[in-house]
Formats: structure tokens, sequence, C-alpha cells
């Protein structure tokens, strides 16, 4: 019989619980398809610092709970802020920020497991940020920022050329087109597809894999990864920032949140 994992943080929107050498990072709402907004960040900032601090994780694996791994920032929440939208926007792109970092200098390795959606900065993000991803038969991954208007955040500008190429990553940005799971597969942008229903299994057996190996050595090599291609993500999020909290300024980003809230196509304007 398997031990029972231990909890190492087990309330709020984010859970943390260790399995032997894995942490297993698992975005806890649901009921909002594990949107990001500042609440939520915060709880997925301190989980992520405490992987720092945990020197028994050795392989970290992010989950989400429900239908959909995360579905990006949670527009609801965007819509509501009316004039405010541009400050909530430069604390939760901070925010993020934050967390794309804390997950790409982990020493520990880490694995996405996606199930359903993975968009926006939130989802996407998380995906480009991970050092293995594998993914559901039914997962789809969407970028969306333009699709309300915005620009991509979490480092998407750098991370997601750098795993699927300039003009694919430029399909994705611009184009808004949603990519399912075999698709990513073949162009790189994860590195494995599962049964939905085997899909918890096979990511903790690749967790489990990352954390036998030599810790320092799977901490170096992972530096190495990120070091060696080009401009650094760190360099790229204050400016990814500053744009998307200007653009929260313009009418389109309204009607862009309002579109999707609405379930109707965007009638932009430029404005």
């Amino acid at each position: 019989m398997s031990k029972e994992p231990e909890v190492l943080i087990g309330e709020g929107s984010v859970l943390l619980t260790l399995h032997g050498h894995v942490g297993n990072v698992h975005l806890n709402r649901p009921e909002t398809a594990n949107g990001l907004d500042v609440e939520t960040l915060a709880d997925l900032r301190r989980v992520l610092m405490a992987c720092h601090g945990e020197r028994r994780i050795r392989a970290a694996l992010l989950t989400g709970a429900g239908a959909n791994f995360c579905a990006g920032g949670n527009v609801k929440t965007f819509l509501s802020k009316g004039d405010q939208l541009p400050y909530y926007i430069r604390q939760a792109t901070a925010a993020l920020q934050e967390v794309i970092s804390l997950l790409i200098h982990l020493d520990a390795p880490s694995i996405c497991a996606v199930q359903g959606f993975a968009a926006g900065g939130g989802g996407m993000g998380l995906v480009c940020a991970s050092d293995l991803v594998i993914a559901a038969d039914n997962a789809s991954f969407l970028a969306g920022a333009t699709r309300v208007a915005m620009a991509p955040d979490a480092g998407l500008s750098v991370t997601l050329p750098r795993l699927i190429g300039a003009r694919k990553a430029a399909e994705m940005l611009l184009l808004n087109n949603t990519v399912k799971a075999p698709e990513a597969l073949a162009m790189g942008l994860i590195n494995s597809v599962a049964p939905a229903a085997e899909l918890p299994s096979a990511a903790m057996e690749i967790a489990r894999q990352l954390a036998s190996a030599a810790p320092r050595a799977q901490a170096a090599t992972k530096r190495l990864l990120w070091a060696g291609i080009g401009l650094s993500v760190d360099a790229s999020m204050p400016e990814e920032s500053r744009t998307v909290a200007e653009l929260c300024r313009t009418s389109d980003v309204q009607e862009g949140l309002s579109a999707v809230v609405g379930k109707r196509p965007a009638q932009f304007t430029g404005n």
C-alpha cells in the first residue's frame, strides 16, 4: 500500500502535498477553471516559495482541479474593475511574473499535467515555464491575450517562440487558434499525451522518475537549459507587464472582456 501524501499547505486556492520526493502544486479553484486573480496568484507564490524551501522536494508536479488545468486570468474579475483595471492588471502581472520566475528558478525540475484548457498568461504561462508537460488527450491550448485586446504576459513572448518557433508562436499569439493535444505534441509545445483517465498516474510516474535522479545534477541541467537560450524571461516580463497595463486603458479591453463573459463575438474599434 502506498504511503499517504504529507500535506504541506492544505488551505487556500493552491495546495501543496508531498508524495515521497514529489511536491504536488495543485490549483484548487475548479469553479473558476482555476483562473488566476491576485489572490490566487498570492497563494501560488506562497506554495512555490515553500517548494524552494523544502529540501525533500526533488520534482514539482503542477496540476489543476476540475475540468480545466488553468483558464488564465479571471476575465469576470478583470471586467468588474472598470477604470481601476490598469492598476489591478499591474498587480496581477507583477504577481504572475514572480510566480513564473519562481517556477523557472526552482532547483527541482517541474512537470505540468494539463487537462481541458490551458489558456492565457496563467495557463499557457505555467505550461511554457515548466520543464516537461504531459497533456490529456482532451487538452487544448490557447494564448488568448489579443482576443481581449491585451498582449502576452507571463514571459510568453519569449518562452513560446523558444518552444515552437517564431512562426507558430505568432500564429498562436495573433490568431488565438485553439491547439489540441495532438497538434501541441507535434509542434513541441508538450512532451507527451495520455488518455484523460490516465493523466494523473502518468504525470506522477514522470514526476517520480525526475525525483529519483541526482538533485544537484537535475538542478544544474535545468539552469543550463534556461540560461542558454538567448534573452532571459526575467528581462522580458517587465516590458510585457507595462504593455498589458497600458492596453488596459483602452475601450477594446472592456469590449473583449464583455464579449468573453457574454459569449459573443467582440467588436473592437481600436480605441
